[in-house]
């Protein structure tokens, strides 16, 4: 006999467009009912872009249709338009809610790994922080966390009296991760709801206090945590951080339009790696390509926020504990970096102290 349980255990295999995680996970299942043989399906989603609608109702209605004893398939989509001004209002696609205190959360994604994403965001942190600004910075990267290493930190994160993680502090920025949870050599093993639920407890059970950018530094690729983080909290916009090559600018494309599916604004482009100045020569050779970022950001008509070479500064920064931007801050990378804070932070209308 039909029942409520093998409809929704059938909606699990429709996936959100564009998305690895399915609608029933997703929250988007407002109603089942069914009489008779004769199913009706109830969602309701925020989006801008119709064909969304139309292709989760073909999904709805093929996975329905396959269970024994289903005769008819009625879907009903209720659809809220998001926030025309995104900018203007703080907001993202489907969460709507701010965290107290934090005027804006900057997500720092990339399609692949292997582009120097963390790097990027680590840096553009503590440059963010430099010309003045309230900065935190949560390692949302759950199974490769690696921000206890970019800034030199081991210690785990006390607890106020209100249960609430204490940040740590270094460089200026408000940090948490992971990594400041688990041994350097111990696995994160995590299927997807407890992805979800550490996911919401980083962004909403850390006492971060008064920011003006919370950075969110994402793992690569498009899976349970940024739809978790997009479905959580509003988001001011997104970095797309890429390399010159095609391969990696293939991969930031499919970054940008996870972002636009859910209408998080992409507020520029990072392009890392950019070029390599031989200390024998003083030669400047683009190792892994030429202009392909500035070409992408032309392409989707956002700001290239910066140019970063490829530096064994930056790298050892890294390793080091303590970004370029901060143990070196005349190299050239290091520029970059200032120079990317200061347009983000024109972007988001914040005060820049120069």
């Amino acid at each position: 006999m039909l029942s409520e349980d093998q409809i929704r255990s059938a909606l699990k295999e429709v996936k959100y467009p564009g998305f690895s995680r399915d609608i029933v996970s997703f929250g988007l299942i407002k109603g089942i009912s069914f009489k008779d043989g004769k199913v009706r399906v109830r969602l309701e989603v925020t989006t801008g872009d119709q064909r969304i609608p139309a292709e989760l109702d073909v999904g709805v209605r093929q996975a329905v249709q396959q269970l024994e004893g289903v005769s008819e398939v009625a879907v009903d989509i209720k659809v809220n338009e998001p926030v025309k001004a995104a900018m203007q209002s703080g907001g993202g696609l489907t969460g709507e809610n701010t965290i107290p205190g934090i005027k804006h959360i900057v997500a720092v994604a990339s399609g692949k790994g292997g582009v120097g994403k963390s790097t990027v965001t680590s840096n553009l942190a503590v440059a963010a922080a430099k010309a003045g600004l309230k900065v935190g910075l949560l390692d949302c990267d759950l199974y490769g966390p690696s921000m206890g290493l970019m800034f030199g930190i081991k210690d785990r994160p006390s607890v106020t009296e209100d249960e609430r993680l204490e940040p740590h502090t270094k460089e200026g920025v408000r940090l948490m991760s992971m990594g400041f949870l688990v041994d350097d050599d111990s696995p994160v093993i995590l299927r997807g709801p407890m992805v979800t639920r550490y996911t919401q407890q980083f962004l909403n059970q850390v006492n971060w206090g008064h920011l003006d950018i919370l950075f969110l530094d994402l793992p690569p690729g498009t899976g349970d945590i940024q739809l978790t983080i997009v479905q959580t909290v509003a988001l001011s916009g997104a970095v797309v951080v890429t390399t010159p090559q095609e391969v990696a600018l293939i991969d930031a494309r499919k970054a940008i339009k996870m972002f636009a599916k859910v209408n998080v604004p992409i507020l520029g482009l990072v392009e890392n790696m950019s070029y390599f100045v031989c200390p024998n020569d003083g030669n400047q050779y683009s190792i892994f390509g030429e202009g392909g970022g500035e070409r992408e950001a032309q392409r989707e008509k956002v700001e290239l926020l910066a140019k970063v070479p490829l530096e064994m500064d930056v790298r050892s920064a890294g390793d080091t504990g303590k970004p370029a931007v901060a143990s070196h801050p005349e190299s050239a990378g290091a520029h970059a970096f200032i120079e990317a804070a200061e347009k983000l932070g024109k972007i988001l209308n914040l005060r820049i102290k120069k």
